[in-house]
């Protein structure tokens, strides 16, 4: 009985796991192009999954939407995908994603009581993300470090703190949701 309810487990995470890949490759493509680095709903789906799936669930599902993108299916922005993007000059920011779940969903995971705390989680992984982001950015496009900033970063921090506020203020619902449901 035991190791029916673990199966039962593993396959309720496994398909957690995947709702949520696919919701990010549903809501990923819708940008808005404003340059070189369009404004994307990615992060705002990640920092929801966190809260969803806890730190390691919410990067794997992340991780798989990465990897469908890169094989070629159209799911980052602007109805995108392949190597080509991955490796191209926005690049950076799509693998700067990672460590921007790793490090929200750790603050998430670990002080999710304490909102305020689960809000800097988030600033500080989009930080660490804007700063591989970037560096990809000048490095792809020879441009110096502060114009690639002013290029993809600088345009993009009102709305990136509107995502987190949301997601600071949507996600607790959900987990607690989640949690009494005994589905977290």
């Amino acid at each position: 009985m035991e190791r029916v309810i673990e199966k039962k487990s593993n396959v309720y995470k496994m398909a957690i796991i995947g709702v949520m890949a696919a919701i990010t490759c549903i809501l990923g493509p819708l940008s808005i192009p404003i340059g070189l680095v369009p404004i994307s709903f990615t992060n705002l789906v990640i920092y929801i999954a966190l809260y969803t799936l806890g730190m390691k669930k919410g990067t794997i599902s992340y991780i798989i939407y990465m990897l469908i993108g890169f094989i070629g299916l159209p799911v980052f922005s602007n109805f995108s995908g392949g190597p080509s993007k991955l490796l191209g000059p926005t690049g950076g920011y799509i693998i700067g994603f990672i460590f921007m779940a790793l490090i929200a969903g750790f603050f998430i995971d670990y002080f999710f009581e304490k909102w305020y705390l689960c809000f800097i989680g988030m600033v500080l992984g989009t930080v660490v993300c804007y700063g591989i982001g970037t560096a990809w950015l000048a490095y792809q496009t020879n441009m110096q470090f502060q114009a690639a900033l002013g290029v993809g970063v600088i345009p993009f921090i009102p709305g990136d703190l509107a995502k987190i506020v949301i997601s600071t203020v949507i996600g607790p619902q959900i987990r607690k949701r989640l949690i009494k449901a005994n589905l977290f």
